[in-house]
């Protein structure tokens, strides 16, 4: 009995020791053979495809750093506004509370550049503060559009690259054809393989950069409105510490 239960209890080890070793060795072998289809289809693909891998990787970072920096809290905060409000209440807060204001986010800002208007003329009409407000909206508008034009530079240029991929690819096929009637079975199927990829590629790239692009371009809009609206509520409430002016 003890020795039939040394003999059942052995294989089980070596199946529980086979099963932890399995997966890790199923998944290098998967993951090289992932890296081999990928290079043989960048290989089939040919040189056209380089400067497609390129705006994708371009694309790709673009829309990571513009999720990033588009985000609620570092553009317009919900409740900033009403604090603003709440703080200068009695009286206009020191210095180095409006500079942590204008380093809070976008809209902080907008918001302090006014406040630093009055301080800085405390006989400030309301054209005059509104044109501070404007003035610093629009330099925060170019500051939320940075690498938009990029991010649509690839979106528009990417189709045309897989055009030129795919016209390559039209020359090669051309260019197996012999003039006696004979072709090179191997350059058309490279000339194939060129013209598909690349155009799909390039579809690929332009599609998901295009629809980014539109979004982020939305995202902008609607900050832009957000801040107006705040600067327009702002304006009277900062008016009541300027001075008259006489006359």
């Amino acid at each position: 009995m003890g020795v039939g239960r040394w003999h059942s209890a052995e294989p089980v080890k070596r199946d529980e020791r086979h099963a932890i070793i399995r997966p890790a060795t199923v998944l290098h072998r998967a993951s090289r053979t992932e890296r081999a289809i990928l290079l043989s289809i960048i290989q089939a693909a040919g040189w056209p495809i380089w400067p497609l891998i390129l705006c994708s990787i371009c694309a790709l970072a673009l829309i990571i750093e513009r999720f990033l920096s588009l985000s609620k809290a570092r553009v317009a905060p919900a409740r900033l506004l009403d604090e603003v409000i709440s703080v200068t209440r009695a009286h206009l807060p020191a210095p180095d509370v409006v500079n942590k204001l204008a380093d809070s986010s976008v809209l902080g800002t907008v918001l302090a550049t006014g406040m630093r208007a009055v301080v800085a003329d405390p006989r400030i009409s309301e054209n005059g503060l509104r044109l501070a407000f404007e003035s610093a909206g629009r330099a925060a508008v170019h500051r939320l559009e940075r690498f938009l034009n990029t991010l649509g530079t690839i979106a528009s240029a990417a189709p045309l690259l897989g055009l030129m991929g795919t016209v390559i690819g039209m020359i090669e096929i051309f260019g197996s054809q012999a003039p006696g009637g004979g072709n090179n079975p191997a350059l058309l199927a490279h000339g194939i393989s060129v013209a598909l990829y690349n155009t799909a590629f390039g579809l690929m790239i332009a599609i998901p950069s295009l629809m980014f692009y539109r979004y982020f371009r939305g995202l902008v809009d609607a900050y832009t409105l957000d801040m107006e609206q705040a600067s327009d509520r702002l304006v009277p409430h900062l008016l009541r510490f300027a001075m008259p002016r006489a006359g």
